[in-house]
């Protein structure tokens, strides 16, 4: 069901998706896809929490390969490998346009729709539950200060990437390289103030 909702995200957009059409699509009953998902809103939410896992997951991955291969030279190294796992998922997983981490976007690179911001916790914005993952990845590989300025820096980060590469998604369907490149040296001189 996950599937055929990032599927139909794509053709569609989120204002068209309909429960019918993504039990339909997936060969389930309606009664089964409710008992999964309460609601359009609900399915949305499980695929956002899906990307963001494989969003880590392949951050991970790539980084053990790397360390293995040749070692972490820099922190850059892990913010460079990051917006570029999240620039190749915008290209190529299917609905992560419309719906990355929660966020739901009328086109891809925005406007959000509104009352999405909070679609991974109920409690807590999106890009916090994003900064948050990603600390626990930075504080585990770099051996970073834990702290509360280093939260704050993090998601001052992921406000920024999020903004930027929002930018680059709206001038290029594909991402503006030249904006994803911007959004990188913005986050390493900001950073460079908060990690060893």
């Amino acid at each position: 069901m996950l599937d055929e909702c990032a599927h139909l995200l794509d053709e569609v957009g989120y204002e068209a998706l309909t429960t019918k059409e993504v039990a339909r699509r997936a060969e389930v009953p309606i009664g089964t896809f409710y008992q999964f998902f309460s609601d359009k809103q609900g399915l949305v939410r499980a695929l956002a929490l899906r990307n963001l896992d494989a969003f880590l997951q392949r951050i991970t991955e790539r980084l053990t390969e790397r360390i293995a291969e040749a070692g972490l030279d820099h922190w850059t190294d892990l913010v460079d490998l990051a917006i570029d796992e999240f620039v190749v998922m915008k290209r190529t997983t299917p609905g992560f346009a419309v719906v990355d981490f929660g966020e739901v976007l009328t086109a891809p690179g925005g406007p959000a729709l509104k009352g999405t911001d909070r679609m991974l916790d109920a409690a807590l914005e999106n890009n916090v539950v994003v900064a948050d993952r990603l600390r626990a990845l930075t504080v585990d590989l770099l051996d970073a200060p834990v702290g509360p300025g280093l939260d704050r820096a993090l998601l001052v980060a992921v406000e920024a990437t999020d903004a930027v590469l929002k930018l680059a998604f709206r001038v290029r369907p594909d991402g503006d390289s030249d904006l994803i490149a911007e959004c990188k040296q913005l986050v390493h001189r900001y950073l460079a103030d908060h990690l060893p």
